[in-house]
This record gives C-alpha cells, sequence and structure tokens, in this order.
C-alpha cells in the first residue's frame, strides 16, 4: 500500500527547488503521486514559513496564481530578488527555468 501523502512531503520537494528556479503544482503532485490540489493547499498552509520557498510554486505556464497568498507583489519581488522576470504575473521563459523534480530527484 503507497504512503498518503503529507503537507510536509510537499514542503520537503519544495525546499529542494534551487533559487533562481521554479516548479508548478502539477511537477510537485506528479512527482508525490498526489493532485496539483493538495499542492496548491499545502502552498497555501505554508506561505508564512521562510524555510518553504512556495513563492518558487507556480502553475503549469508560470503564472503567479499563488501570490494571493503573499500579498499584492511578494511573491514576483521574491522570484525578482532571486534573478527570476516576472511579466504581468507570469515567469518569463518558465520553460528555461523550469525544476522538474521527476528529472532532478530520480
Amino acid at each position: 500500500m503507497k504512503e498518503k501523502v503529507s503537507f510536509e512531503h510537499i514542503y520537503e520537494v519544495v525546499k529542494l527547488i534551487p533559487s533562481g528556479r521554479a516548479t508548478s503544482y502539477g511537477a510537485i503532485a506528479k512527482y508525490l503521486g498526489t493532485g496539483a490540489r493538495m499542492v496548491g493547499w499545502a502552498m497555501n498552509g505554508c506561505h508564512a514559513n521562510p524555510e518553504v520557498p512556495a513563492h518558487r510554486v507556480v502553475n503549469q505556464k508560470g503564472l503567479l496564481t499563488g501570490k494571493h497568498f503573499f500579498g499584492e507583489n511578494r511573491m514576483q519581488e521574491l522570484l525578482e530578488a532571486e534573478g527570476v522576470e516576472v511579466k504581468n504575473d507570469q515567469i518569463v521563459s518558465f520553460d528555461k527555468i523550469f525544476w522538474s523534480p521527476m528529472d532532478e530527484l530520480l
């Protein structure tokens, strides 16, 4: 029987995303064998925890869909401080900075 995925499992993966990179809810979900919504709920629950870089988790198109967790511009500010370019609430060249847990952790 497969172990149930917890928010802590999700946080452990998010902590591995390097500075200046980003991934999607779906990529984390696929790696852990859960749903993207569960990853979203986990990000909602940890946005104030500085140990979990939740600002590096976006939707599959690179849109900052979790920005409401942080306040109006904080998610963008955090990404830009790491060298990630953001325009109109979307990461520019998301495919180039995308971090895939399936490729990086397996």
